[in-house]
């Protein structure tokens, strides 16, 4: 393998800050959309025509001062603002990545179809965080918007893996042959992660206060026809905040975000015990067991959100575990995908 050149080198460490940076704009989009600042900036890209947020601070307190209540509160000003700082961030730096692999595009396996694909990812996520706003939080823009991010995220995960050139050896055969199974489970992670972001923007988390489905009597009250309108919701509010649709329909996308778990659970669980049964390098097995943590916590926090009625730190853990399980699934799959050959001893796990 050749030395990296400098810029390679850059372009290693711009990888890394942009997945730690995408990771942060997860998080601070899932507490802005969870505790209801979605629209504490009505406009964009500024913030009541400010773009630094403690102008715009100032702003709402001396309005609503003179006009009370004709502003949101001043304090959800904050989240909004300092997500769209990191979002703008992260866009600069994959434009950066854009260009060191355009640099660098003549090195042997350098990716540049994927860092261009970022970046007009990058740009369309802008486009859905604009219309966020000023389409009043409308559902299927807010979900788009999440799935716009953990793929995002993603995707940065695994260029940061192809830039490593990782992984770097030899996998075992018979782990190839559960790609089928691995490529389920992807698919319905990410069915299950739409569900989820359309649990939250329709704010149907609290629908359903029971476990293990919902209350009492609940197969009398699915609405399907009504809990999945993507466009055109009737409605009399200026916007979507807070919902617009029935208790019935908002227990229906509830119902089956619980199904979709049990769905997801167990394929995981049956692609974690494939491996384990197949694997006979440490590596793979080490995966199945990550898998089977991340499963575990995902399972926890979301029974968390119900028992404890959705704390925002809880519910955003549970976006974040979710994009995390995302990335292992895509890294795992990626790892299958690399051309088998005899493993060492030390890859088998056997010390001598």
């Amino acid at each position: 393998m050749s030395t990296p050149t400098v810029s390679q080198r850059w372009l290693r460490g711009f990888c890394i800050f942009a997945v730690i940076l995408a990771a942060g704009v997860i998080t601070l989009g899932a507490w802005t959309r969870l505790s209801d600042a979605g629209l504490g900036c009505p406009d964009w890209p500024g913030c009541y025509g400010h773009l630094d947020v403690r102008k715009a601070i100032d702003h709402v307190n001396t309005t609503n001062q003179t006009e009370p209540g004709s502003l949101r509160e001043a304090h959800k000003t904050v989240p909004e603002m300092v997500h769209r700082y990191f979002a703008s961030t992260l866009g600069l730096v994959i434009i950066i990545i854009a260009a060191l692999s355009f640099v660098n595009r003549k090195r042997e396996k350098q990716p540049l179809k994927l860092p261009l694909f970022l970046v007009a990812l990058v740009i369309f996520q802008g486009i859905l965080g604009m219309w966020t706003v000023t389409m009043g939080l409308q559902p299927t823009i807010v979900m788009l918007h999440l799935l716009g991010g953990f793929t995002t995220f993603t995707l940065l995960v695994l260029l940061t893996a192809r830039v490593f050139r990782w992984p770097s050896f030899l996998n075992d055969c018979d782990v190839r042959m559960l790609k089928p199974i691995a490529s389920l489970a992807l698919l319905a992670v990410i069915l299950q992660i739409a569900l989820g972001g359309w649990t939250a923007s329709n704010y149907a988390a609290v629908a359903c206060t029971e476990l293990p489905v919902c209350e009492e009597g609940w197969q009398e009250r699915l609405d399907f026809d009504e809990a999945f309108i993507f466009w055109g919701h009737e409605h009399d509010k200026e916007d979507y905040e807070y919902g617009v649709l029935d208790n019935d329909a908002r227990t229906t996308i509830h119902v089956m975000h619980r199904f979709g778990a049990l769905v997801v659970t167990i394929l995981l669980l049956a692609l974690v015990a494939k491996i384990l049964i197949r694997a006979r390098s440490t590596f793979f097995r080490n995966f199945a067991f990550v898998l089977l943590g991340l499963l575990a916590l995902q399972l926890a926090l979301g029974i968390s959100n119900v028992v404890f009625a959705v704390p925002l730190d809880v519910a955003v853990a549970h976006n974040f575990v979710a994009v995390i399980l995302l990335a292992t699934l895509v890294l795992f799959i990626r790892a299958i995908n690399v051309k088998c050959g005899i493993l060492s001893p030390r890859q088998q796990g056997d010390p001598s």
